[in-house]
C-alpha cells in the first residue's frame, strides 16, 4: 500500500499472521506493507540465514515478532559486491558483533553498518526503514 498521508494506516496481529501464512505459502522473504518513498515498512521471514548487507543511506529498525537468529552487526563485508539499488551484499562479516535476537526484541541498525542474520531456522520481524542520508 502507498503510505496515506491523511490517516493511518492499522495493522492488526491477526492480519499480520495471516500474511506469514501467505508469506510461507507464497516462499516470499519481505512482503512491503507500506510504500513511502523515502521510508517503508517490511515484513521479513528468514527460515535460513541470507547473505549480510549495508544500505548506505537507509536505517533499519526491526521489531521481531516470531522466532530467532543471531544477528552479526558492525565489521567488514567480505565479498563485497554492490547491487542495483545502491545496497551492498556480501558472502559474510568481518569483525563485528553478534548476539540472539528474539519475538519480543527491537534493533536500531544505522544507515551504513553491515548486518545479516547469520543463523536462524525462523525468524520474522517488522523491518521499519527510513533513508537518514542523502
Amino acid at each position: 500500500m502507498q503510505a496515506p498521508v491523511d490517516q493511518a494506516a492499522d495493522f492488526p496481529l491477526a492480519d499480520l499472521q495471516a500474511t506469514y501464512q501467505d508469506m510461507d505459502v507464497k516462499k516470499l522473504l519481505t512482503m512491503r506493507l507500506v510504500e513511502g518513498g523515502k521510508y517503508n515498512v517490511n515484513i521479513r521471514r528468514l527460515t535460513s540465514p541470507e547473505r549480510p548487507l549495508v544500505h548506505p543511506k537507509t536505517a533499519d529498525v526491526w521489531v521481531v515478532t516470531e522466532g530467532s537468529g543471531t544477528l552479526a552487526t558492525g565489521g567488514e563485508l567480505v565479498d563485497r559486491t554492490r547491487s542495483a539499488n545502491g545496497d551492498f551484499s556480501g558472502s559474510s562479516i568481518r569483525g563485528g558483533v553478534e548476539r540472539v535476537i528474539k519475538s519480543g526484541d527491537v534493533v536500531f541498525i544505522p544507515a551504513g553498518l553491515s548486518h545479516g542474520v547469520k543463523e536462524t531456522t525462523g525468524i520474522t520481524w517488522l523491518n521499519i526503514r527510513f533513508d537518514t542520508k542523502e
